[in-house]
């Protein structure tokens, strides 16, 4: 599976993890993802291969998400209107396109979260820093899974790791988030980019 695919199926910043938290329970980390209506952030990517990517996200719930990858990448991944989009700047070729519900990442941008659902969450667990939530599509897990961490005391979606259909894993780690801003939908619009990339 494409490398950029598979960030889709967010080292760390050395976030300053508060001590001793305590598991945060499903309904609370559904709650806090379904209140998530815009975010901003920066973030740091470490691929499968070890490579490390930086660049700037921007979710828009439900369904949209935008990454914008830093030079020398300059890449952009583009999920709307149910699909993904990944453009590769040293490719003239239009963006390869894969329906939303085959990634991982559909499960948080769903329009309404529900952790407890049967067979969605395949591991729940709390390290004395952060909870730890392994989810996948309980219809099919053979799209691989999503691992959220989060922080307590407010409730923080700190970083997630994706595990694609073949194992291969990737990290994204989020920055500090700007929440609740407004969002134009050309950041989601992947036909306008194409069109846009012409030029």
């Amino acid at each position: 599976m494409n490398r950029r695919l598979a960030l889709l199926a967010p080292l760390a910043f050395l976030l300053p993890f508060p001590a001793a938290a305590e598991k945060l329970p499903l309904k609370d980390i559904s709650a806090y993802l379904n209140s998530l209506t815009t975010v901003e952030a920066d973030f740091t990517q470490v691929n499968s291969d070890g490579t490390i990517s930086t660049g700037k996200i921007y979710i828009k719930r439900p369904g949209r998400v935008r990454f914008e990858y830093g030079p020398p990448d300059r890449s952009l991944v583009i999920a709307g209107s149910n699909t993904v989009a990944i453009f590769d700047n040293k490719s003239n070729q239009p963006p390869e396109q894969y329906p939303l519900k085959r990634t991982p990442l559909n499960l948080i941008l769903a329009a309404n979260v529900d952790l407890s659902r049967a067979k969605m969450v395949v591991g729940h667990s709390e390290d004395g820093t952060s909870t730890r939530v392994r989810a996948q599509d309980p219809e099919h897990p053979e799209y691989g899974s999503i691992e959220l961490v989060f922080t307590a005391k407010p409730v923080e979606l700190r970083q997630w790791i994706i595990t694609d259909d073949l194992g291969a894993q990737t990290t994204v780690i989020l920055g500090e988030m700007k929440k609740g801003g407004q969002m134009g939908t050309r950041l989601f619009d992947i036909s306008a980019e194409i069109e846009a990339r012409k030029k």
